[in-house]
């Protein structure tokens, strides 16, 4: 099922509300759902799947944004009736040269929302296995860091070896933790 398709989409992942800007580019299969993103996005973030996520994206059809994902019985008061099931969905029902963009929201209490942008359709090669990190800068945000606000403090303390918060720091994010580090080969699907 997933080598019967002919073309890659390469997608830009990009952080927002980070500066200097943290950012991925993989290419998937044109066949994957919304749910195989999730995961490729999860893998290219270096993230756990600890958390709810959804996608929002203009449905052509409708003219209206839908969101897209998986209900949980966690959060049953926030879904509601209108979540278009992941699973099921199919990304090139949605990514159109014309429809480039999809919001990914992770991590509802830290907010982390990660614009997902078509770059390109590009067809199929043969020798690669996809999906594929091809490109990206600076190392992602850590889970469970506390936001927007959580991560720029760790960055303040990471700065200060004499700051009292450094070496429990240290220890959480592992010692070869390095912000600015990243390197595509390392992305593992």
């Amino acid at each position: 099922m997933k080598n019967t398709f002919k073309n890659i989409y390469q997608l830009k992942l990009s952080m927002k509300g980070i500066v200097p800007q943290i950012w991925r580019r993989i290419q998937v299969p044109e066949n994957y759902t919304f749910l195989d993103l999730h995961y490729a996005i999860q893998a290219a973030m270096n993230w756990e799947d600890y958390h709810l996520h959804e996608f929002e994206m203009l449905n052509l059809k409708t003219g209206k944004l839908d969101r897209i994902g998986t209900k949980s019985d966690d959060y049953e008061d926030f879904y509601d009736e209108s979540l278009v099931p992941e699973k099921k969905t199919k990304i090139s029902n949605y990514f159109t040269l014309e429809n480039k963009e999809a919001l990914y929201r992770y991590d509802f209490g830290d907010n982390w929302q990660v614009k997902v942008r078509l770059e390109k359709i590009l067809p199929r090669k043969e020798e690669v296995e996809y999906p594929v990190c091809t490109a990206g800068k600076r190392a992602a945000v850590p889970e469970d860091i506390g936001g927007i606000w959580g991560y720029e403090n760790m960055l303040e303390i990471l700065k200060d070896p004499e700051h009292e918060e450094y070496e429990d720091t240290i220890e959480w994010l592992g010692e070869d933790f390095d912000p600015e580090y990243f390197d595509p080969k390392d992305v593992s699907f």
